[in-house]
């Protein structure tokens, strides 16, 4: 169905797009953030997560985002944040410049893996980590309620989405070890077809208008019942920027992005 102007769906992003409880509690657990810490999210949107992540630990927090659009919407919730556009594949930072550097559903877009975590290894602090949050095939296959109502959307996620493993073996190559697989879930209750119905999800813009309106049509008829049981899932690949990589020792403070 063609690709997605997200400078175009920015303002629905910010209307109906949350934080996962589960990832963002992971994030500043396992990344060991606290209030010196220097955390960049690649791929920051709206600002959700870097925004919850600086309320919550006061840290030096950066986002980098390829849409201005997101990032004009990201600066109403970011007040501390420091924001640019950028790209995943060239950061244009220092190396070691951050301790933790983190995405959440943005690996599919990054047309350059390969790139992106070679760059993400040069910028984090040796032995420090990075965060990439994805879906794997048995989430797409599984996810309620989006492949419930659009069952439409599992061939279109499988073929944008990188496997796992794939993404393992990506990172190793570009210099991280300590590579570690998690799922998080967070169970909750729809009550409100608004997000939906405004194709806040990305794969809902990648169907055909039939099949999108014919879900639609089931969820509206269903939540007329009462509210929908759902949960949501991610898969939190964590990985450590190895040492002895030439990086020891050029590390500097970053005042931005770029």
């Amino acid at each position: 169905m063609g690709s997605i102007d997200y400078d175009a769906v920015a303002r629905e992003y910010s209307r109906h797009r949350r934080v996962h409880p589960e990832v963002l509690r992971r994030l500043l657990l396992d990344g060991g953030i606290d209030g010196g810490s220097r955390v960049l999210e690649v791929g920051c949107g709206t600002g959700n997560y870097i925004a919850a992540i600086h309320r919550a630990s006061g840290c030096e927090c950066w986002g980098v985002d390829p849409s201005a659009a997101m990032l004009q919407e990201a600066a109403a919730q970011c007040p501390g944040v420091r924001l640019q556009t950028g790209r995943a594949e060239a950061l244009g930072v220092p190396n070691g410049a951050f301790d933790l550097i983190f995405s959440v559903d943005v690996i599919h877009h990054v047309a350059d893996r390969t790139a992106y975590f070679r760059e993400a290894a040069r910028a984090l602090v040796p032995a420090e980590r990075l965060c990439t949050v994805t879906d794997s095939e048995g989430i797409i296959r599984t996810r309620r309620p989006l492949t419930e109502y659009f069952p439409e959307t599992v061939d279109t996620e499988l073929r944008r989405y990188p496997r796992v493993d794939d993404l393992k073996a990506l990172m190793a190559d570009a210099g991280f070890d300590q590579i570690l697989e998690r799922t998080v879930e967070h169970p909750y209750f729809l009550t409100d077809l608004g997000p939906f119905r405004e194709k806040a999800f990305s794969s809902l813009r990648l169907i055909t208008p039939e099949a999108f309106q014919r879900g639609l049509a089931r969820m509206a008829h269903d939540l007329q019942q009462g509210p929908l049981p759902c949960v949501s899932r991610y898969v939190m690949l964590w990985g450590r920027a190895r040492p002895g990589n030439g990086r020891e020792g050029d590390t500097a403070r970053v005042e931005g992005p770029g």
